[in-house]
């Protein structure tokens, strides 16, 4: 996917979404330029085939075929001859490291542009620049693509994640692989408890026209998470989500919390799609999974967000993480203690070992035993133990084989 050029709408996202389908089982949605969506208006659609400037002796100075982040994204069609003045008013540059090539859009306003080193652009000579854009905006469509893995019940998990950037592998062709690969993942499962609704689109605007396509869906969203940024060396960060005390919440931070170095960050109304399923009218149980959050880390849309950035060990870590919070949302139940006067001799059931000394096994045992009063899930008990939901979850299951623990309706 790497070499495509992505942006908001275009042939790009869609290829995108064709090599995703090839994982997991996508149903392709277009929302037609000029459609209402909230308080939005769906653009037109931008193709660009080629792009170029060439320099006064011919020299070809930059050129789309090298890399699509030299052409601003959305930039207006455009074949001219202009000044070097006037062609430096139409480049940008990195804000900091001379040598890179940043990612810029104009996806609002109209307006042609190239984007190149400060070094290339410091050392051209003056004279005349031939500028070619070899662009289209016209009607067409904002493309997003979700796959619907159903479960026992119709209540849903959303897990979602922004196409629309291009050459950039942490941001977010990271996100695009993992959640393909969470999606295969969950597709094996046996038995789903939740419906799980995965959804591939373009950011801000892909994420209004699902919401704005969706609302008797949006009433069924139990869970979610937007997630980017997977690939780099960062630790894991969660940012909760606007309630902040929801159990994805919850969920996401007792995983992190035996990831080194892991972070778990207050609601910000800046950052990702989870702006838009947050916001006050949805306000729905979303929060955002990465490692470096967007725009904190030095390679952050610029060439350097290149292949040899991400790593598989840090796309697994993530894979790996993101798995287990699924793990506890599936199976977090509250159960109620059918042995509540006194301690029930476990012993004699198995579940206790002959000579006294305890262990971790038997610590869960108890700590499930004591907090089980038909009120209290299994995450909390997890929380509040501090001990892993994987061994809570264990003594439960032991527990209920026993006849001493009843799942509460």
């Amino acid at each position: 996917m790497f070499p495509l050029c992505r942006s908001i709408t275009g042939d790009g996202i869609r290829e995108t979404l064709r090599l995703v389908a090839r994982d997991v089982p996508l149903e392709i949605v277009e929302t037609p330029t000029g459609t209402e969506v909230l308080d939005w208006v769906v653009p037109n659609e931008w193709n660009v085939r080629g792009a170029w400037i060439d320099g006064p002796d011919g020299t070809r100075v930059v050129d789309f075929k090298d890399s699509n982040l030299h052409v601003l994204n959305y930039s207006a069609p455009i074949d001219a001859t202009v000044s070097l003045d006037e062609l430096r008013e139409h480049v940008f540059t990195h804000h900091s490291d001379p040598d890179l090539v940043p990612y810029r859009t104009s996806y609002y306003v109209e307006r042609w542009g190239f984007c190149m080193s400060r070094r290339r652009l410091d050392a051209l000579a003056p004279g005349d620049y031939r500028v070619v854009v070899d662009s289209t905006l016209e009607p067409g469509a904002v493309t997003y693509g979700e796959a619907v893995l159903h479960g026992a019940t119709d209540d849903e998990v959303l897990l979602t994640t922004y196409a629309c950037h291009p050459s950039l592998a942490n941001d977010n062709l990271s996100g695009v692989a993992l959640l393909a690969e969470v999606g295969r993942a969950l597709a094996r499962q046996p038995a789903l408890r939740y419906t799980y609704r995965l959804l591939w689109g373009p950011g801000t605007i892909g994420s209004i026209c699902w919401l704005a396509n969706n609302r008797e869906v949006v009433e069924r969203v139990r869970h979610g998470l937007v997630v980017s940024s997977v690939g780099d060396p960062g630790p894991l960060t969660y940012k909760k989500s606007r309630r902040g005390n929801t159990e994805i919440d919850a969920a996401a931070a007792h995983v992190l919390r035996s990831e080194p170095g892991s972070r778990v960050l207050d609601w910000s109304p800046y950052g990702g799609d989870e702006r838009q399923f947050c916001s006050p009218g949805f306000d729905l149980p979303v929060g955002a999974f990465s490692r470096t959050p967007a725009d904190q880390f030095p390679e952050y849309h610029s060439s350097a967000d290149d292949l040899d950035f991400v790593r598989p060990e840090h796309l697994g870590g993530s894979f790996e993480a993101l798995i287990d919070v699924i793990d506890v949302i599936e199976s977090n139940d509250t159960y109620t203690n059918l042995s509540p006067f006194g301690e029930p001799q476990l012993g004699r059931r198995g579940l206790y070992r002959g000579l006294g000394g305890g262990s971790s096994e038997e610590m869960a045992l108890l700590w499930v035993l004591s907090l089980s009063d038909g009120t209290s899930s299994l995450l909390e008990i997890a929380e509040r133990s501090g001990l892993r939901f994987a061994d809570v979850r264990l003594a439960a299951d032991r527990l209920a084989a026993h006849d001493l623990l009843e799942r509460t309706p």
